[in-house]
């Protein structure tokens, strides 16, 4: 890698990496070689999740309904950040990411052997019921940023979860899937900074700037937030990546087009509904959702919407 070192006085560093340095940047931190000898995550207090008897058979039938009728499908959420990192936290209920076409498929064979369905939000999200625990099949962002592909199911990793062989989201698939997790309510940026340094860096960072696409400043953003945690970890984003990405920043910054359309609502359409409201200013959010080609598509039987409604 050549670089351009800073001047005294200069507040800009210029980094140019050649193209045939690995994008895999080699890790020498204690804490990397640990990561790559195995999944030795750093040790955390964090307990698995206490499932309910009822909850745990539940998210087993499904996992179980799923493989046995050739539903692909793979495991997020909870169970795949612990599988990831190390880190365990309370699963209010089990994520299976899905394409929208396998969910539609999935919610027509589950209602017809009992189980009750809904589709919560055509965009992304649907679920199935029993008792009083539910599974979460998501097919995307509630944004429609980011869409479920064939890609993110062939990619996911073999894992062990609730004592059956599964799929979980590959690390890469579920980095991006955090990526606009960043309302009022809720925010993920903590998920996405254990991800990076519980694996060390060891991602496949092609992968997630394809996944970013045109939302690269969201991952930049994210990559900032883990420098600021980590500093002395920064080295897991390889170089190359950080490169790309101030550069892309940098040309933009420089030159500015006043055409650029608000983003706000797609990052929290609550906190700036007054921007798209009362200013006028664009609402990507209905742009994105209304123009998603791929949605989840079923409809309940009478006797399952008489069941839902009830």
């Amino acid at each position: 890698m050549r670089r351009v070192r800073r001047e005294p006085g200069n507040p800009m560093t210029v980094f140019i990496q050649s193209a045939k340095q690995p994008l895999f940047h080699t890790l020498t931190s204690n804490h990397a070689a640990m990561v790559m000898e195995g999944n030795n995550f750093p040790v955390s207090s964090s307990a698995p999740p206490e499932l309910e008897a009822n909850q745990e058979r539940l998210y087993q039938d499904i996992l179980t309904f799923l493989t046995n009728h050739c539903v692909p499908y793979a495991v997020s959420g909870a169970f795949a950040l612990q599988q990831h990192t190390g880190v365990h936290r309370p699963a209010k209920d089990l994520d299976v990411f899905l394409t929208s076409e396998s969910a539609s498929h999935a919610l027509e064979l589950l209602s017809q052997n009992g189980y009750l369905c809904e589709v919560c939000d055509p965009v992304w999200l649907a679920k199935v019921h029993r008792d009083d625990y539910f599974v979460d099949f998501i097919t995307g962002m509630s944004n429609a940023a980011l869409t479920v592909t064939d890609s993110w199911i062939t990619r996911a990793r073999p894992a062990l979860i609730l004592g059956l062989p599964t799929r979980i989201l590959a690390p890469e698939e579920l980095l991006a899937s955090k990526l606009f997790v960043v309302r009022r309510e809720r925010f993920d940026g903590a998920d996405i900074a254990h991800i990076i340094y519980a694996t060390g860096g060891r991602l496949d960072w092609d992968r997630i700037l394809e996944l970013a696409g045109i939302h690269w400043e969201m991952l930049l953003w994210a990559l900032v937030l883990f420098r600021y945690i980590y500093p002395g970890q920064a080295q897991f984003v390889p170089m190359l990546i950080w490169t790309q990405l101030m550069n892309r920043l940098m040309f933009r910054l420089l030159n500015p087009d006043p055409a650029d359309r608000f983003r706000g609502s797609l990052v929290d359409d609550n906190m700036f509904a007054i921007d798209v409201n009362e200013w006028g200013l664009d609402d990507l959010l209905s742009q994105y959702r209304s123009t998603r080609a791929n949605k989840i598509h079923w409809t309940p039987a009478p006797v399952e919407a008489e069941k839902g409604a009830a």
